[in-house]
């Protein structure tokens, strides 16, 4: 049976690695990774990031092949999840911005008045 502290240490991992994983793949950095190099990233031991990227191969998260290790769909989902959760006050939108998926975004559009603030032309 695992300790509860040993519980919370796993899901720390999981969620690092994953979260990790998938930074590196959206930024272009890495779409696979060994467990060096996913060590050196998270500035912990070997051994460590090795048993962990072990365990998200068991259920389901990665894939691993030749010591490679990349996010399967159910990974890069839960990575998703991760990443957003962790940085989700830094990417929302400020007080009176627009969404991001708002047309006056689109270059199409530039100069014309937005909707949503029609006294200030968009760049």
């Amino acid at each position: 049976m695992t300790s509860g502290s040993s519980a919370l240490d796993n899901l720390f991992w999981r969620d690092e690695i994953l979260e990790a994983m998938y930074w590196m793949r959206g930024e272009g950095l890495a779409g696979d990774v060994d467990a060096a190099e996913l060590a050196r990233f998270l500035v912990s031991d070997v051994e460590l990031i090795q048993a962990h990227l072990d365990r998200l191969v068991a259920s389901g998260d990665l894939a691993c092949e030749h010591g490679r290790y990349r996010l399967t769909e159910q990974g890069r989902r839960e990575g998703a999840v991760r990443f957003r959760d962790a940085f989700a006050d830094l990417t929302r939108p400020a007080h009176g911005e627009c969404a991001p998926g708002c047309w006056c975004h689109d270059p199409a559009h530039a100069g014309e008045p937005c909707p949503s603030h029609p006294d200030r032309p968009r760049a």
